[in-house]
């Protein structure tokens, strides 16, 4: 490390920021970039950078040492040396939760650990940090490798939520939510719509035991968003306005800017550009306000909703309107969110966006690059879309690439 030297003396006198600001210099990052991965603005970063000896939020710490590799002790998160200070809404069980190498690890999802109410319930905590863990892997594992473990999880949290007091019961089911809704997610990205649509509901139905209303909001839209992709638009609406009532008015700006977004989703599957259009202007302007805030999303949101995030689901929305100028103007944006298998899929809505335009070669080239990744996590999403984008296209003598991509296709079964 080039600045190796400065980086322990600035640990040595409490100068967190500035550890991560000469760490992110090293690893030639911006602060923009930085930002984007954490959830924060630049403005925030470079705040974080130059605070000195003085307060710093745990989780942003954390968040912020896993990214850039910095091992705890160098932020004060292990060690002997003090903790760094908290801010008053820090929640004292991150602190426990958050020494050595398991907080570097589970890092950007710790900031969602919701209430002071699992500091004193160590099985719901312990049982949520693996939900987190298995979230993180799925950005980078076949979901096939991910099911069993994640099914057999789940079966855990409810065995042990039927011997837990009736308080307990309900921490236990909020954190059995999160495992249903992935375990969704996962049968979904696996191409299996029955097992995902069941798993779905079953993390509605827990969020509602848990008597958590925006964890039952998220669950819902999340449900939403399934449907608006399966091409249920009315349906995706129809739950979209019950994740609005769930919250009973009390909405905090990612839940707007997010759910707004899935609206948008469900306007563009019943083929309604105006009102699609609408709703991606409502959530770019409540994402551009989140912007100004440094804190973390509440739980149970992992990551800030950005602007890129809005860029993405217009992306989508061009695509099934058959709207080129729509995805093609925010495709750079779009591409900046998400992990390989997001944005394998938000390259096959790009392609639909040039194929609309008539670049078949160029709709083509973008799509083999989301096909090599389907094909690498074995994602059978990612290859139904792509099946269903070459249907789309009726040519008597395709170009070479589409060629390739036929082969490409051939004798696959995901």
């Amino acid at each position: 490390m080039q600045h190796e030297a400065e980086v322990r003396e600035a640990s040595r006198r409490g100068d967190y920021g500035k550890v991560i600001e000469l760490v992110r210099k090293d690893r030639r990052m911006t602060q923009t970039q930085l930002g984007q991965a954490l959830g924060l603005s630049q403005p925030a970063i470079s705040r974080l950078e130059k605070r000195g000896t003085g307060t710093y939020q745990t989780n942003v710490l954390v968040s912020a040492a896993a990214h850039l590799d910095i091992t705890p002790d160098l932020v004060g998160l292990s060690g002997d040396r003090p903790k760094p200070q908290a801010r008053d809404d820090d929640d004292m069980h991150r602190r426990a939760l958050l020494g050595g190498a398991i907080a570097a690890a589970a890092a950007p999802a710790l900031a969602a650990l919701p209430t002071t109410a699992d500091a004193s319930s160590g099985q719901a905590a312990a049982l949520r940090l693996s939900t987190t863990a298995y979230r993180r892997l799925d950005g980078s594992t076949p979901s096939q490798n991910l099911e069993d473990a994640v099914r057999a999880h789940l079966r855990l949290i409810q065995a042990t939520a039927r011997t837990a007091d009736d308080e307990h019961r309900m921490r236990l089911a909020a954190v059995g939510s999160e495992a249903a809704s992935l375990s969704g997610w996962l049968a979904w990205d696996m191409g299996n719509h029955g097992s995902a649509r069941a798993r779905y509901g079953a993390a509605v139905n827990a969020a509602r035991s848990a008597g958590d209303p925006l964890l039952t909001a998220y669950q819902v839209g999340s449900l939403a968003s399934f449907e608006a992709h399966a091409g249920n638009g009315v349906q995706a609406l129809n739950l979209t306005g019950r994740a609005r009532r769930a919250l009973r008015g009390r909405s905090p700006a990612v839940a707007d800017a997010w759910l707004s977004s899935i609206e948008a989703l469900g306007h563009a599957a019943a083929g309604d550009r105006r009102s699609a259009d609408k709703a991606l202007v409502r959530s770019r302007k409540a994402a551009e306000g989140l912007l100004e805030q440094e804190a973390p999303p509440p739980w149970p949101w992992v990551f800030s909703f950005t602007a890129e995030k809005v860029a993405a689901h217009r992306v989508t929305c061009g695509a099934w309107l058959g709207l080129p100028d729509w995805v093609l103007s925010d495709d750079v944006g779009a591409l900046a969110t998400g992990h390989a298998k997001q944005r394998a899929l938000l390259l096959l809505d790009i392609a639909a966006g040039h194929l609309a335009a008539g670049r078949v070669e160029g709709a083509f080239a973008v799509a083999t690059r989301a096909l090599e990744a389907g094909l690498k996590y074995r994602s059978g999403r990612i290859v139904e879309r792509a099946r269903a984008l070459r249907r789309s296209l009726a040519l008597s003598s395709p170009p070479r690439v589409v060629r390739d991509f036929d082969e490409r296709l051939h004798g696959v079964y995901l």
